[in-house]
């Protein structure tokens, strides 16, 4: 699959509905104090512990990105673009980054399901770019000898 297939951009677009269902609800304070509370319950009822308590840095932090993810899903939803999969999957890897390095420090392990989702749409979103890098740089070896 090359970025500019069909289905490539559909993982784009896929992926801008994912993030826009997931963090919708991070991008006020009011709707956040909700999404905190169910985290919480959820992870806790899963045996993944409960979420950090509610402070409002913490809901700063969250409402930040939260409102800007939302405007990056509905760009992703309404025009998929290939640099807009590539740039995603980018952002994956940082995300993907802070998210271990807070599991790795005692974050609560209600971020792993997160995790998992955020590595998986990086890879499906950067691997066609790397292997349309591979091929242009084989080619170009092969010109060079």
């Amino acid at each position: 699959m090359t970025p500019s297939a069909p289905a490539y951009l559909r993982i784009v677009r896929t992926s801008g509905w994912y993030d826009l269902i997931v963090t919708a609800g991070f991008a006020t304070p009011w709707t956040y104090a909700l999404v905190h509370r169910l985290l919480s319950a959820g992870g806790e009822a899963a045996g993944l512990g409960a979420m950090p308590a509610l402070t409002p840095m913490q809901t700063l932090y969250a409402n930040l990105m939260g409102s800007v993810v939302v405007v990056w899903s509905v760009l992703r939803v309404v025009r998929p673009l290939p640099l807009h999969g590539l740039l995603d999957g980018a952002a994956r890897v940082l995300f993907s980054l802070g998210q271990a390095y807070a599991l790795a420090h005692g974050g609560p392990p209600v971020l792993w399901p997160f995790l998992v989702v955020e590595v998986s749409f990086g890879i499906a979103q950067l691997a066609p770019w790397l292997r349309t890098q591979a091929a242009v740089t084989g080619r170009e070896s092969v010109r060079r000898s």
